[in-house]
């Protein structure tokens, strides 16, 4: 008879197989998931923070990089924030260009990776035709000028010495409901509208890196119109520093991961939750494929903090992240 080993890890807690029927939901499968291992167990579990990081008392800190937007996931968001499951979103420049455009009466369309010859012939045949490429995505260049107009008729005028970008993203929600409903536009206003109407802040700290910072540099130069990216600094601390408790909800990595992150550094709280939903993988050392326990070393997430890291396609992972973690609490 063999000794008993004494083990510290290991305890009794076997792997089931997943369960799939025609009529389960989306809860229910994530459920399943449970059961199963690798991937699957960490989308059950960031699944399982995010429901409690939206049913507590938590200030929700939900960072957006990547092509969301035009990938289709403007929805989701925008009605995370309608319902109260976000009070803080950093995004980045693109995103809120595209969710503009949207707003205004543009749209993205089905494309494809690869055309009838290689990849390069491809784009340029797009480039010829006047169509932007996002992997699978198109959007057609006229599209920008109309959101370069919208700018210069409904958002720059408002302005006439330097501001915050938050008070910047504010006006340009209140610009992008506004057109939305006089033109009578099929498309929801979006996350920027409805951010404005709810009071969320969005705060965009690469402004520059975009079409809607490019269009605002150009208007810096012939006007006093500038922004002022510190000034986005105190009131995003302040409501970190105030915050009974807290939980960082990222998708995809870059300068809105570490800008959520940082935000516990000059508190003396730090995350109490914490999911991320990314594609990049840790060993490169870069900040958009690091683990949230990594963060823990820096103090950005409590130790005994609950959180998360899903290594997948977040077009794939965030709505089904979302709508688990919405049928549970709902």
């Amino acid at each position: 008879m063999s000794e008993e080993v004494d083990r510290t890890e290991f305890q009794h807690d076997p792997i089931d197989h997943a369960r799939v029927t025609g009529e389960m939901s989306v809860g229910a499968l994530l459920e399943q998931f449970g059961k199963a291992g690798i991937g699957a167990a960490d989308l059950h579990e960031a699944t399982d923070v995010a429901a409690s990081m939206f049913e507590d008392d938590t200030t929700v800190f939900f960072g957006l990089a990547g092509a969301m937007v035009p990938t289709g996931m403007r929805q989701i968001v925008a009605d995370l924030i309608h319902d109260g499951y976000i009070d803080v979103l950093v995004t980045t420049g693109a995103n809120l260009t595209h969710d503009a455009i949207e707003a205004i009466g543009g749209k993205h369309h089905h494309g494809r990776v690869h055309g009838e010859g290689t990849e390069r012939e491809h784009d340029e045949t797009l480039r010829d035709e006047g169509v932007d490429r996002i992997y699978n995505v198109y959007l057609p260049q006229e599209h920008f000028a109309l959101f370069e107009t919208h700018l210069r008729e409904e958002v720059f005028p408002v302005f006439e010495e330097p501001v915050s970008i938050r008070a910047f993203t504010r006006k340009l929600g209140e610009a992008n409901a506004a057109v939305n409903e006089r033109e009578n536009i099929e498309e929801a206003p979006g996350i920027a509208a409805v951010a404005a109407e709810h009071d969320v802040p969005i705060y965009v700290p690469a402004i520059q890196d975009s079409v809607l910072g490019l269009q605002a540099w150009l208007r810096s130069q012939v006007d006093p119109f500038s922004l002022d990216a510190l000034a986005d600094m105190s009131e995003l601390n302040d409501i970190a520093y105030e915050a009974d408790s807290t939980g960082a909800f990222v998708v995809g990595g870059g300068v809105p991961k570490n800008y959520v992150l940082q935000t516990m550094l000059v508190t003396p709280g730090a995350y109490d939750y914490g999911v991320q939903l990314t594609m990049d993988p840790p060993q490169t050392g870069g900040l958009s494929g690091a683990t949230l326990d990594e963060a823990r070393s820096w103090g950005k997430l409590k130790k005994d903090a609950r959180n998360v890291s899903v290594y997948a396609d977040a077009t794939i992972t965030l709505p089904l992240v979302i709508a688990g973690a919405r049928e549970r609490i709902e």
